[in-house]
């Protein structure tokens, strides 16, 4: 995937209207719209990291589908996204909670599997 399908996957994900990305970067609603039509043109390296800092992802990520340090990034699950998406609501004394409780579910998970 390119700049256009990582920068849609990712609006998608982040449930972000491309007029949102568009005030907080300062790049015109339409040029976003342009890098994002299938015929459109790629941003300058100025405006792709505009966009991934807003977005809070790396340029590498935005343009090749990698991390950082080269590792392809997978797409989050519907069903992650939407634990990620209750979870927000709740108030930051239950994040925690509920952190705490996943963190000791992956640590007695990883003691059955050894």
């Amino acid at each position: 995937m390119g700049f256009r399908e990582n920068l849609k996957s990712e609006l998608n994900y982040q449930g972000l209207l491309v007029k949102e990305l568009a005030a907080r970067t300062g790049i015109s609603k339409y040029t976003i719209d342009n890098y994002l039509n299938t015929n459109g043109r790629s941003p300058s390296a100025a405006s792709a990291i505009k966009i991934a800092c807003v977005l809070g992802v790396s340029v590498d990520y935005l343009v090749n589908g990698e991390k950082l340090n080269g590792q392809k990034e997978a797409p989050p699950s519907k069903e992650s996204r939407s634990l990620v998406q209750l979870v927000e609501k709740l108030p930051e004394q239950d994040r925690k909670i509920v952190l705490s409780t996943v963190n000791a579910l992956v640590s007695s998970l990883k003691e059955h599997t050894h």
